[in-house]
């Protein structure tokens, strides 16, 4: 009854034998494969940033790219604004310079309040 309690039997010291070396080997190929894992999600992170920063990149030169066009454009129209206002002027001088006068007025007499 003390061999059952305590040790196998020797019949079974082979098998126990081969069990725990099968364990260690199995614990050892699982140690193995976590640190292949471990790896492999670390270079998979490493991708994804890489392109989400490539992304973002791209995204920021493309929105700096329809800013500048935007500015253009507004630069243009800002000068047909101009050219449309100066030839008003040229047309009509005294009617330009009555209108001047009277934005001129209505400015002090709010700048006063």
């Amino acid at each position: 009854m003390a061999a059952a309690a305590g040790k196998p039997s020797t019949g079974q010291d082979g098998e126990t034998a081969r069990t725990v070396s099968d364990l260690e080997a199995d614990i050892r190929q699982l140690r193995d494969d976590l640190a292949k894992l471990s790896e492999q999600l670390a270079k998979t992170g490493q991708h994804s940033f890489g392109t989400a920063k490539r992304a973002a990149t791209e995204g920021v030169e493309q929105l700096k790219a329809q800013g500048e066009a935007a500015i253009d454009r507004l630069r243009g129209q800002a000068h047909e604004l101009e050219d449309e206002l100066v030839a008003h002027v040229r047309e009509k001088p005294l009617t330009s310079l009555a209108i001047a006068a009277g934005v001129g007025y209505l400015l002090a007499i709010l700048s006063r309040r």
